[in-house]
């Protein structure tokens, strides 16, 4: 069954963040997206303009409207609109035909811009939607407001802290839990761009479509970190400002548990023409190593052809699958008898890759990749 994720927040006009980025999130990773709008804005790039809330009882009727007869696996709340709202929809997700459903809550309290999208009413309003919440995606400045790690793990949820606004090369995200302290934590090089308008809409929504689909809250986390940052880097460069990432282009890299098939490379005895021929077919070529005798093409759909002048392990073809899980399926095929020739192993170029043959001798390669496959550092 398709997950139904109910999204509760306030429009951007401008397409970036708000309902408009979290539809995207969770229709690329094939949930169902419904809205409760608190809010209006008039918002694009450069900031927010004009705020019109939504009033308090048409916010809950979308609510009432929806998990009357659609029905609701998750919950995503973002930008909220005032403490009246807040208190009611924190009360709407306890009865009985929401109390099931998983609730993510990203307290929206400051726009990219430096816009304030809550006072300090509806701030202290957010400790009755933090007593509902699986788990809070507060960034830093937030999480401060929130009044720090130990008084948001006081109303009993998991909290994911970002990392995004702290100093640094490195971004690193941190999952707390109640009791426990940090249970996980994700590390990753800061990607270098202005173009970041909707990254905490985007990941909060991601994780509600993967706890309607059935995931555990850790792979859910790290599947809508995947997702955020293939995001950026498909950022189309619109508007003046910051401005919206490109959700509409991330595909299918590395956000699931797999098998796919993604990727192919085939023997060359003459580079030159083999690029030449490759391009002619309308295939965009993304990595150009001639003293290595490899390039790399991506087709529209993200899927990629390589090329390979050699002999021995460089020549002939050999086909890729991809999975975001592949020590664990490589261990069920081992116990099922698959012999491989390589176990599961971390190359230089940044795969994670186990190597095999099929019954009729031709070469298999599986492997894990995530952004790298499509954006690895020698991109062109």
């Amino acid at each position: 069954m398709t997950a139904r994720v109910l999204i509760i927040a306030g429009s951007d006009s401008g397409g970036g963040a708000g309902i408009q980025a979290d539809i995207k999130a969770v229709t690329m990773l094939g949930g169902h997206a419904m809205t409760a709008i608190t809010a209006i804005t008039a918002q694009n790039t450069l900031g927010v303009q004009g705020v019109h809330a939504i009033p308090t009882e048409m916010v809950v009727a979308q609510i009432d409207s929806v998990a009357s007869d659609i029905g609701v696996d998750a919950v995503k709340i973002g930008m909220i609109g005032s403490a009246e709202t807040a208190a009611a929809v924190a009360e709407r997700l306890t009865r009985p035909d929401l109390a099931e459903a998983a609730v993510v809550f990203d307290p929206v309290m400051i726009a990219t811009s430096g816009s304030v999208l809550a006072d300090a009413a509806t701030i202290a309003a957010f400790r009755a939607l933090l007593n509902r919440a699986m788990v809070a995606t507060p960034n830093l400045l937030e999480l401060e407001a929130l009044g720090g790690e130990e008084a948001v793990l006081a109303h009993g949820c998991s909290l994911l802290v970002k990392g995004g606004h702290a100093e640094g090369e490195t971004v690193i995200d941190r999952l707390y839990e109640t009791g426990e302290g940090e249970v996980a934590r994700w590390e990753a090089p800061r990607i270098d761009t202005k173009h970041s308008h909707g990254t905490g809409c985007t990941l909060a929504s991601a994780i509600a479509t993967g706890l309607a689909q059935g995931m555990p809250l850790e792979p859910a986390i790290a599947r809508s970190r995947d997702f955020v940052r293939l995001s950026l880097l498909d950022a189309p460069g619109l508007g003046s400002g910051h401005g919206p990432m490109g959700q509409q282009a991330v595909r299918n890299d590395g956000l699931f548990t797999g098998p796919a098939l993604n990727q192919i490379t085939l023997s060359a005895t003459d580079y030159a023409a083999s690029v030449a021929f490759y391009k002619q077919l309308g295939l965009t070529q993304i990595v150009d190593s001639p003293d290595n005798g490899y390039a790399r093409f991506e087709a529209t759909n993200g899927v990629t052809l390589s090329i390979h002048v050699g002999d021995g392990v460089a020549g002939g073809a050999t086909a890729y699958l991809e999975s975001g899980a592949l020590d664990a399926w490589v261990a069920y095929l081992a116990r099922r008898g698959v012999q491989f020739e390589q176990m599961p192993k971390d190359e230089e170029w940044g795969w994670r890759e186990a190597r095999l043959s099929d019954p009729a001798g031709n070469r298999l390669c599986l492997y894990q990749a995530g952004e790298y496959r499509r954006y690895p550092p020698w991109r062109l």
